[in-house]
């Protein structure tokens, strides 16, 4: 059987049942009567979530199809199907998507929560990445991307290849995608220290060669990494429905203070987007990857492992005292050799770009209780308006960090 859908200009063509000599003639003819009925198409999807079996005479009306329009792909292919498609060269000449599993984290350990969604245990070899909901296939598919151009460039990042669409535990849920990572005897650096604090110095410096191992990677020109200085910008855009434009303004200037780079930045890397493997760091969340000077990295670590709004234990893992105790170990790691009159200059640079941050992560979402969002407008008064002559004179100093 086969149904057509259209949605403006773009078309899904669903199949269902046995694509073979019987059926091929009907399914083509009801296609080319309603495609020639639409003046243009801007993308043509087929749906084979329900299609059991396929073969050359259908196999020739997806390549027909495929011929004739530019933005074509095939979706939710079931195994057996999938099979026919590489066996015979089609998923080398068209997008082809297998069917996603469908899994259930009932049950599962919860081992970190993050702004842009969960992590849980499923068993002793692989964690799944639970995205929020109304994470987009796009945002998924992005952070994939970026995770593989990081390992590439030589960051020790951990890569997925299956996305998944978990399903809701109550009637009342959604579904949403998930990400399943092979992780072996992993834990969360968070969880590590907690059950470890007398390995926090060791841990420290494992942090700040992460740190530096990544700044001293530089991105190349025509690649898929983005500037995290644009990214930056988008985002304090998206949150001016919260932030009135003088608040906007001051946020600008920061980020237009800090100096032009091409280092690989990480820009999210707290303690429970790290995980601990075999005496070894790897990175797992690599959503928001860009490029730029290191100070806009660090700035945003320091907001999520010193100056973070909201429930600290509850985000990070850890109590505050013993985060912050962490980071400033780490941080002394990170300048390690330099004067101390340029790290207590570094550290202020870093504290007034965190205060970006503080705010600007409104823009991963747009379902946070209004009870956040009134915190931050409330703390925004406190650590930027009152302080923003003495913040303006920190940005006088971005300058004095070259690379």
């Amino acid at each position: 059987m086969t149904t057509i859908q259209h949605s403006g200009n773009d078309v899904i063509i669903s199949f269902a049942g046995h694509l073979d000599t019987a059926t091929s003639v009907e399914a083509n003819l009801k296609i080319s009567r309603e495609l020639e009925k639409m003046v243009s198409i801007d993308s043509l999807t087929c749906d084979a979530m329900k299609l059991e079996y396929i073969s050359s005479s259908g196999l020739r009306i997806l390549l027909s199809l495929a011929k004739r329009h530019k933005d074509f792909r095939v979706i939710n292919v079931q195994p057996q199907v999938y099979e026919v498609l590489e066996t015979t060269g089609f998923t080398k000449i068209m997008t082809v998507e297998r069917a996603m599993r469908r899994l259930s984290v009932e049950g599962c350990k919860l081992i970190g929560i993050g702004s842009v969604g969960k992590v849980y245990r499923l068993d002793g070899d692989t964690i799944i990445k639970v995205f929020r909901e109304g994470t987009t296939m796009e945002n998924v598919r992005r952070e994939i991307t970026l995770s593989k151009e990081a390992f590439v460039l030589g960051m020790p990042t951990a890569i997925s290849f299956d996305i998944v669409k978990v399903v809701p535990s109550n009637q009342d849920g959604v579904e949403c995608y998930g990400l399943v990572y092979e992780l072996l005897k992993a834990t969360t650096l968070s969880a590590y220290l907690k059950q470890h604090s007398e390995q926090i110095d060791e841990c420290a410096r494992m942090y700040a060669d992460l740190f530096k191992q990544m700044h001293e990677i530089e991105v190349p020109e025509g690649g898929n990494i983005p500037s995290a200085v644009q990214h930056e910008r988008q985002q304090i855009e998206h949150i001016r429905r919260y932030f009135p434009e003088e608040s906007i303004s001051m946020m600008l200037c920061i980020l237009d203070s800090i100096p032009a780079g091409n280092q690989l930045l990480h820009l999210d890397l707290q303690t429970k987007n790290v995980m601990v493997q075999d005496g070894q760091l790897m990175l797992i969340d690599m959503g928001e990857v860009g490029y730029g000077h290191p100070l806009l990295d660090l700035g945003h670590s320091y907001s999520s492992m010193v100056s973070l709004i909201g429930d600290y234990e509850k985000t990070i893992g850890i109590p505050r005292e013993l985060g912050q105790r962490f980071w400033n170990q780490a941080i002394e790691y990170y300048f390690e050799g330099l004067p101390a009159e340029t790290i207590e200059e570094r550290k202020k640079q870093i504290e007034v770009v965190s205060c970006i941050r503080n705010f600007s992560w409104l823009a991963l979402s747009d379902s946070f209780p209004e009870t956040v969002i009134e915190e931050c407008k409330t703390m925004f008064d406190e650590r930027v308006a009152q302080r923003f002559d003495y913040i303006k004179e920190v940005c006088k100093t971005f300058s004095n960090w070259t690379l």
